[in-house]
């Protein structure tokens, strides 16, 4: 990658806080030079009382061709969109954003579609499944929403912020068949366990759920990509469930994350 690197190269850029536990700007990156692209992915912390200045200072870049939005930002990010996929409009948050051909935004929500496909690859099946979701943040939201779509029978969502997780459940009435409840940290009764929440990046961090009432019958998906193997990864798999990392998740998105990036 840095053999090609040079003034012709395009530019694009992910924004979190913190960011460095990201792994996809090396990921992102290969990919782009796999596909014969001068392009490379570059992380920045941002805060959240800055990401508006941040966003429209880049946007006056002429080589800044897209930008790749993590925690906190994917709300905040869905506002300086000029258009959206509908799926990104539906949830109101982006983690992808690329150039309009008159220089304004255009945003896609992927983190709900990357993550079941990342807990199929893994062998969960989700039809007819009976789902809790722990997070209703920009990645909650959207890993809601597919799983909706891909199946799901009962979906619970439980949110230490109860406003936060009403809302939610609000939006997503009437959107398929699935039996939406307010849930708990308790698994139990799930055949699904999806945590959309940082809980596990630091050490010390309490564990989103009872792990003590995982069983093997189980499937824990997470989000977070570092320690790939979080403390509710390890409780899960001590006790036989299926697991799938957040690795693996962005391994099943990056594909579709690069293809939007690019006009693919």
């Amino acid at each position: 990658m840095l053999e090609a690197l040079s003034g012709a190269t395009r530019l694009f850029v992910i924004i979190g806080d913190p960011i460095a536990q990201v792994q996809s700007p090396g990921g992102i990156s290969r990919e782009f030079a796999a596909r014969g692209r001068n392009a490379v992915l570059v992380p920045a912390q941002v805060s959240v009382a800055a990401v508006g200045d941040f966003i429209r200072g880049v946007s006056l870049a002429g080589n800044l061709d897209g930008i790749v939005v993590t925690v906190p930002h994917k709300f905040s990010a869905f506002t300086h969109c000029a258009s959206t996929t509908d799926r990104a409009g539906f949830l109101q948050s982006v983690n992808i954003m690329r150039r309009n051909a008159d220089g304004t935004w255009h945003g896609d929500m992927t983190d709900g579609v990357a993550f079941v496909a990342g807990i199929r690859q893994a062998g969960c099946v989700t039809e007819g499944r009976r789902a809790l979701l722990v997070g209703a943040g920009g990645a909650g939201t959207a890993i809601a929403l597919a799983l909706l779509e891909a199946g799901v029978s009962d979906l619970a969502i439980h949110d230490a912020d109860t406003a936060r997780r009403d809302r939610l459940l609000a939006r997503l009435a009437g959107r398929g068949a699935a039996r939406l409840s307010a849930g708990t940290d308790d698994p139990t009764g799930h055949d699904i366990i999806a945590n959309a929440t940082p809980a596990g990046m630091k050490p010390g961090d309490s564990l989103p759920v009872q792990a003590e009432r995982l069983t093997s019958a189980m499937f824990v998906g997470e989000v977070i990509t570092s320690p790939e193997v979080t403390p509710l990864l390890e409780a899960a798999r001590a006790r036989g469930c299926g697991t799938q990392t957040g690795i693996g998740m962005f391994v099943a998105g990056r594909a579709m994350m690069v293809d939007f990036l690019l006009h693919a």
